[in-house]
């Protein structure tokens, strides 16, 4: 049974499309493009007109290999850009593994906390969460971006992603968070090779049937790449991987996900729109 959801959670009548915004200089996919707060607000702003239901404003890669900056540094990129969005009314979620900078994008108006780590980078998160009162996105996480592909091995990935995400629900609940305020997130590419992530995806259900909200995140990710791949076996660079970003989209909506996040929010809108069209047999 579906659990009771968050007030703070958007309930369109559709899968939640979460725009990135990644104020970073590293990031895989679009690092470097929105580091400036004029253009971060811009882009925020053209999503949100788009029909973006949350902006995911984040300040640290977490591409495989990343390094990590220092929370202040991290703090410097996040938080004007929270306040001035929260300020012109927008729904936005901070992308932060550390309680410190989950808990000042809080008091400066980000609305939901997305942990990449659930919990497990910083053992003050829970605490934070439990006291702002705001949702937690749990996402399956086994290490830092650095070493995060020596700790992809599983004898069965769903399986094994669907006991390692109940245990951090568990460590939730137990620190005073509210069950209606859980969202989880199998972490595509996250300690995660292609075959991993396509079986975490056809093996959605598994993760649904937990009875909380679930947000998937395949947006531009390698897995895409290589699946796209050309004649030489070259993986499709990001900017190519759109349309099958897309299509995981309405293959994730129609499968019963709460949620999407993803780079181009209006390929994603459409999808979701007809995924949900489709479930009911109406436009309406």
């Amino acid at each position: 049974m579906t659990r009771p959801v968050h007030p703070n959670l958007p309930d369109p009548g559709r899968c939640v499309v979460m725009g990135v915004l990644n104020v970073t200089p590293d990031s895989f996919s679009d690092g470097g493009r929105y580091l400036s707060r004029d253009d971060a607000l811009a882009h925020a702003h053209a999503m949100w007109r788009r029909g973006a239901d949350v902006i995911d404003v984040g300040g640290e890669s977490t591409r495989p290999g990343a390094g990590r900056v220092d929370a202040d540094t991290e703090k410097s990129r996040v938080l004007p850009v929270i306040r001035e969005l929260a300020a012109d009314g927008l729904r936005l979620s901070v992308d932060t593994t550390r309680a410190a900078v989950a808990a000042a994008a809080v008091d400066a108006g980000a609305r939901i906390i997305n942990d990449v780590s659930g919990g497990l980078a910083d053992a003050d998160m829970a605490k934070v969460v439990a006291e702002a009162g705001v949702p937690w996105i749990l996402m399956h996480w086994r290490g830092h971006s650095k070493d995060m592909n020596a700790l992809a091995t599983y004898d069965d990935v769903v399986y094994e992603v669907r006991q390692e995400l109940t245990a951090r629900v568990d460590a939730a609940l137990g620190a005073g968070v509210s069950a209606d305020a859980i969202v989880l997130d199998p972490g595509l590419g996250f300690a995660k090779h292609a075959p991993h992530d396509w079986a975490l995806l056809h093996g959605l259900g598994s993760l649904l049937d937990l009875g909380f909200p679930v947000l998937v995140g395949a947006s531009r990710k390698r897995f895409l790449g290589r699946l796209l791949a050309d004649a030489e076996g070259d993986p499709r660079p990001p900017a190519g991987r759109e349309v099958a970003t897309a299509a995981i989209s309405t293959l994730a909506a129609f499968s019963g996900a709460w949620g999407v996040r993803v780079h181009e929010v209006g390929a994603s809108l459409d999808a979701v729109l007809v995924a949900a069209a489709w479930r009911r047999g109406s436009p309406e």
